[in-house]
């Protein structure tokens, strides 16, 4: 075995159903005593009976979190942040709210207890992705990572379907990167594997019966591990085109993770043969590119880019962007490969049959 370095991360974690009730000790336990809570829009009445379950400790409700983190909405809640004396944040949602739960934890200093209803994934990382001078900016610091996440599984079975399937393939976004980040390790791996499988297994169920508790335990299970593969080594091309795609272009944050997945996958697993035999038996598939996507397309995901506002006329720009800066990546890129990518997410096709088995780095 090689060498490698791996560190934990140091997140409390709570999961079953029902845990929701335990807010109120998490907020106990942090010592902390004036809770804001963070949401969208679309989930204030979550939002609400978490502050009731808070109790007096629960200062005020911030429904006004959005894709993306646009700095100018951070600043309006870290202003309603202050003025309530705030002392911890309590982000519930998806990744919108937990990122903006993030980024005023970040700036002011106070801790972020968590609580997911969607398979994003960002409760398990120390990244921050933010709307910034019309492109999305990445920050990663230890003080970013919340100190508690809470996962009830009750919270996700009003999910609905469409929104469940595109965050579990956001999920499996996460986890498959890891399995070849330049700095990936054996544990990040394991967790991978079984993030992605508890995925696999699981989505199908949940399309069939939005309620059905082995199969939303299963996924939450499963997003948790890939947030953690997430939030434990680096990102490559995938990650990056869908920063730069999805943040620029204003698009759906998870629908872009499950559209883009299998070409960059397709892509990136010839210099990959360790993460493709991983992902072969994860996904139980010869072509795990193909499997992943014939699942997004079982699920009634749109197929292409062009079909959620991407058009081949942003292309070039999107390809430009995704050069502005220097990342790593297993295989090597450049301009016309990229711009080979983003072509076929635009139409929709499948990925080329992939036959990698004898492939090397």
């Amino acid at each position: 075995m090689h060498p490698f370095t791996f560190s934990g991360l140091p997140t409390r974690v709570i999961f079953g159903s029902g845990t929701i009730e335990a807010i109120g000790s998490e907020v106990e336990r942090l010592d902390k005593k004036r809770a804001f809570i963070v949401c969208s829009e679309p989930q204030k009445r979550e939002g609400e009976r978490l502050g009731q379950l808070l109790g007096n400790a629960c200062v005020d409700v911030y429904s006004g979190a959005v894709l993306h983190t646009p700095v100018r909405v951070t600043k309006d809640a870290i202003r309603a942040t202050t003025g309530a004396a705030s002392d911890c944040v309590v982000s519930i949602g998806g990744g919108s709210a937990i990122g903006l739960g993030k980024a005023i934890a970040l700036r002011l200093g106070i801790p972020q207890i968590c609580v997911p209803t969607t398979y994003a994934g960002s409760e398990m990382t120390p990244i921050l992705g933010q709307m910034e001078d019309g492109e999305k900016k990445t920050l990663t610091d230890p003080t970013i990572l919340p100190k508690t996440v809470i996962y009830d599984i009750e919270l996700t079975k009003s999910l609905p379907a469409r929104l469940s399937a595109a965050s579990g393939l956001n999920a499996i976004a996460h986890a498959a990167e890891a399995l070849y980040a330049q700095n990936c390790n054996p544990i990040v791996s394991m967790l991978a594997q079984e993030g992605i499988a508890a995925l696999v297994r699981s989505l199908p169920r949940i399309m069939a019966d939005l309620k059905d508790d082995l199969g939303r335990s299963d996924a939450l299970y499963g997003a948790w591990l890939c947030g953690v593969c997430l939030g434990s080594v680096g990102m490559a091309l995938h990650h990056k085109l869908c920063h730069v795609v999805g943040g620029s272009f204003d698009l759906p944050h998870a629908e872009t993770h499950a559209i883009l997945l299998p070409h960059a996958l397709a892509y990136n697993l010839e210099a990959a043969p360790a993460a493709l035999e991983a992902l072969r038996v994860a996904t139980g598939a010869n072509d795990p590119t193909k499997r992943i996507y014939d699942l997004s397309r079982s699920f009634g995901l749109p197929a292409s880019l062009s079909e959620i506002g991407f058009g081949e006329e942003n292309i070039e720009r999107a390809a430009t962007l995704a050069l502005k800066n220097s990342y790593w990546n297993p295989r090597r890129f450049d301009e016309s490969s990229i711009r080979d990518i983003l072509r076929a997410a635009c139409d929709g096709r499948a990925p080329n049959a992939f036959h990698g088995a004898d492939c090397r780095l």
